[in-house]
């Protein structure tokens, strides 16, 4: 059970299931199963276009959002697999500051309900900043089956320290 760094938090009959689906080298068709192929969102153009759809529909009287892009350092640097950051810049005598969306490179292959997930994820610290109660809410308002996807990716990035890319 050392491999599954990515599942440490939750209970151990879980761990298990995923421990026996590696053992019997099953693991890639439990996700192929339920994640046939990849997104079609492969460039920041289409990224964004995506995000702005949820932040649209969901977000409206939340702060403007300025870039959203694949960022291949975030994996590496943070330890994280995306990031929303405000960056502040001075304009003339004015302070501006932009909202700005980083997603690992890692989603770029990934099926979509992954991507869905990861941009839930960061567009609700637009309103939320912590990892609190209302935050999850948040997240699963604009995706109700955040949970399950987000399991399902970490299950996912097991297999990847495992075997390498899936997708």
């Amino acid at each position: 059970m050392k491999n599954l760094k990515y599942l440490n938090h939750y209970p151990k009959d879980i761990i298990s299931q995923i421990q026996k689906l590696i053992d019997d080298k099953k693991l890639d068709k439990y996700l192929l199963n339920k994640y046939k192929t990849s997104h079609e969102y492969k460039n920041d153009k289409a990224l964004y276009s995506y995000a702005m759809d949820f932040k649209n529909s969901y977000l409206k009287k939340s702060l403007p959002l300025s870039k959203v892009i694949y960022d291949g350092k975030i994996n590496v640097i943070n330890d994280a697999l995306g990031l929303h950051t405000i960056i502040s810049r001075v304009q003339g005598g004015k302070l501006k500051s932009k909202n700005e969306i980083r997603i690992g490179t890692l989603f770029k292959n990934v099926p979509e309900e992954f991507l869905r997930m990861i941009v839930v994820h960061e567009l609700a610290h637009l309103k939320e900043k912590e990892h609190d109660k209302a935050f999850y809410s948040l997240c699963c308002f604009m995706e109700p089956n955040y949970h399950q996807f987000e399991f399902d990716l970490r299950v996912y990035l097991t297999y990847m320290d495992l075997y390498g890319k899936l997708y």
